[in-house]
């Protein structure tokens, strides 16, 4: 499993309910996508209550990341390589 400290990253919201992580990004990002539980962002899975929503605006990404025991925060981490891997998935649908 991969660790967000090796990522180069800013907390826009901490301590929050998973709902309120959907509503942050459904609100203040204007390219949204819906993820499976499990879903990797260079090699972090992404853990929670279904729909969980990835944001991208240009070559940034927002996801809800979920630490054990310290609750659920909204992050946004620079990662052109996954905002093209979720512009990609969405095209073949």
């Amino acid at each position: 499993m991969g660790c967000l400290e090796s990522m180069n990253y800013e907390v826009l919201l901490s301590q929050c309910t998973f709902r309120e992580a959907r509503e942050y990004i459904r609100k203040r990002c204007r390219e949204v996508h819906e993820v499976a539980p499990g879903y990797r962002i260079a090699d972090i899975h992404l853990i929670g209550v279904p729909p969980l929503l990835v944001g991208v605006d240009g070559d940034t990404i927002v996801f809800p990341y979920t630490k054990p025991c310290h609750g659920t925060f909204v992050i946004r981490a620079g990662s052109g390589e996954e905002a093209a891997r979720l512009r990609s998935a969405k095209k073949k649908r």
